[in-house]
Order: C-alpha cells, then structure tokens, then sequence
C-alpha cells in the first residue's frame, strides 16, 4: 500500500505523524511512504531522516493525496485539502468530529473512510492511540496552569508550590481518566492542594492509592464542582465522553464566583470543552478572559513539545497502520475490533454512533458497511 505522510497545516502544529524509525518499519512491511518535503521539520526530523530510512519525498500535497491510497495525520484535515480527499482513501488520523459538524459533513461528501485514532478501542476498553497525547496533555495542563497563574500572564500571581509559610495554590481537576490522572501527578509533584473529581467509585478507589497525599479524590457532583470552584486558583477540564461532545461542567454563572486571576485550562476543548465559556484557541494566542477568569483552550495542547508527542504517537500508531497497510482496511476491521471501533465514516454514512447522535445524523451499523464493503 501507498502511504502518504503530509506536512501538518493547523496553525502552530509541529507534529508529524510518523517519525523517520516508523517509515523503516513500514518500508520493512512491503510498503511504499510518500513524505511531504518538510513535513517533519517542527519535531526534528530533516527529510533527509525520511529518504535515508526509505520513503520518497515528494514536493506537493496535491501530489501526496493523489497518489497514497491511505493519508496519515495528527491532526483532522483542514479546509484546504478536503478538496484533495478522494472516494475510497483510507484517512487515519485524530477526528473529534463531535465537535465539529463541518468537518462531519466534508468527511461524508467525500466518501472517504476516516478512521479515528481517538475512538480505536482495546478488548479492556482503553484507547490506546488516545493515552499517549492525554499523557503529554495531562501534564502540560499542569506546566501551563503554573505558568498562567502568574501576574504577567494575567493570572493571580501565585505560586503554584507555594513556599514554606506561604499555601500553596488549590487546583480542581475534573475527570481521572488519563488526563487528569497525568494533570494530578505534575500539580502535585509541584506541591500544589490537588481535588481530582471523578464519577467512578471503582477509579476514586484506585487514585486513593496511588496518588500523592496532597491530592484528595473525590466523588463528582454539581453540588461538590459548585463549591470547590469558588476556592479554586485553577481548575483543568479532562472529562472524556467516548467519540462524543464533551459534557459542560462548568456555566458561565459559576465564573462569577471565583477568585479573579483564577486560571481555566480545558483539555476537552478537542471535543468541545467542558466549560461553558471555552472555545478554541492556538498556541501562537493561547489565552482569552471571561469575567477575569483566565481561559486556556488549547486544541492541539501537545503541539507544543512536538519532538517527544511525535515519537509518543509513532509508539501508538505504528502497530495499527502496519495492520490496516498489511490487510487493507476492510479486513483489518474484520480481524480486530480495536480497528472496527476506530471506523467513524464510510462512503459518506456515519457509523459512529456518538458522532451520528451528536448531529442527528443517520446511523448505519459496522456491520452492515462491513459486509458491504468487504471484498467477496
């Protein structure tokens, strides 16, 4: 199979999809790895890197699109290539698509079969190409929640450790998944007061145990956000709903009780954000200010350390476009449902079924576009 790695265009995105090792391994696999000229630039990687471990350079993405029969990315695609997407191209990349409607539409008028890294799911239920950017998010929430605390940046102007005599700074973490879990571990290897709130008795039990003494798990409630929001110096939003919109958590109305200078980081902004107020921002303009609360809303939060995501994202991947690549991607979805699950879109039907209902979109099953699709 022809495998296109194109240079990322979302603004402030450094990441690549495949490092220079990863094209080896799939050079080793019988396949062929078109890379766009520069395409690994901003994590370190030279196109030399590329040529020297087997893949073909070439100069366009027109040309890249044209000639790959599966396109790999980071990021979902951008406006200016939906153009180049043709009918039947395997695209296999992070999605979001509850969060977004647009790109839902563009991804069924071109029939093509996007697969969602965020949505391929594991027998245990984890999801495995997921975990590697929430670790990298989870604990930039924590470094950036340090860093916009400060006056300068617009925040409090408190230290998040505090220091001998002085308290430290009360962070409210929303969700123990991933995320939060990574988000908890860096706030309070930092020395800060840590409430990490989850819905899961089993999990709360789980972070008891292995979570530092300054970090005190919680069962989540209204009642419970509501009040720790009020003493809150920063709160970080890590809730995750599988392939849907992200639940708000916290109104515009609760932002009136907190303190000022207070620092909102929503990790969940990729699919929507939990805070009423949030909305998309990039790392050359990071921050907004709503009722003198401090907003981060990242999208693409582990651009920013795209050396170490780039390489944590191969580590995923890797596996899972060899299998796709090897089989094709009919089969590869007939002989593990990890891959079944990351099927989205097909043909321009959603079968996804959080996408479909966050849209009110038609919903055709899996199997139904498996034997469909599927070569007799």
């Amino acid at each position: 199979m022809i495998v296109g790695i194109p240079r990322e265009v979302k603004p402030g995105e450094n990441r690549v999809c495949m490092t220079p090792a990863g094209a080896e391994v799939m050079r080793e696999n019988g396949h062929q790895l078109l890379v766009q000229t520069g395409a690994g630039l901003g994590s370190g990687f030279s196109d030399q890197d590329y040529y020297e471990a087997g893949a073909e350079l070439v100069d366009s993405p027109q040309e890249l699109f044209a000639r790959s029969a599966m396109v790999m990315h980071v990021k979902e695609p951008q406006p200016a290539e939906y153009p180049l997407i043709r009918p039947g191209q395997v695209l296999f990349t992070y999605f979001h698509f509850a969060a977004s409607e647009s790109l839902t539409r563009a991804m069924m008028e071109s029939r093509a079969v996007c697969i969602a890294y965020e949505t391929i799911e594991s027998l245990d239920g984890t999801l495995p190409l997921l975990t590697p950017m929430s670790e990298v998010a989870g604990r930039m929430a924590a470094q950036e929640a340090a860093k916009y605390l400060e006056r300068a940046q617009g925040g409090r102007g408190i230290l998040l450790g505090g220091v001998p005599g002085v308290a430290p700074a009360k962070v409210l973490i929303l969700g123990g998944g991933v995320v939060g879990t990574q988000a908890a571990l860096m706030a309070s290897g930092l020395g800060a007061r840590v409430y990490l709130l989850d819905t899961r008795l089993d999990r709360l039990r789980h972070l008891s145990e292995i979570m530092p003494k300054n970090c005190l798990p919680l069962m989540s409630s209204p009642a419970t956000i509501r009040q720790l929001v009020k003493e809150a110096d920063v709160v970080i939003g890590a809730v995750l709903v599988h392939g849907a919109k992200a639940p708000k958590l916290i109104s515009r109305e609760m932002l009136k009780t907190m303190k000022a200078g207070a620092v909102l980081v929503d990790v969940a902004i990729d699919q929507g954000g939990c805070f009423e107020t949030s909305r998309p921002t990039t790392h050359n303009d990071p921050t907004f200010v709503v009722d003198d609360i401090l907003h981060y809303c990242v999208a693409n939060m582990p651009g920013a350390v795209p050396l170490t995501s780039t390489v944590a994202l191969t580590n995923a991947t890797l596996p899972y476009a060899v299998r796709i690549a090897n089989s094709g991607w009919q089969q590869a979805a007939l002989k593990e449902s990890a891959i079944k699950a990351g099927l989205n879109i097909v043909n321009g039907q959603v079968i996804c079924r959080a996408v479909a209902e966050a849209f009110s979109f038609a919903f055709r099953s899996m199997e139904d576009i498996l034997s469909t699709e599927s070569p007799h």
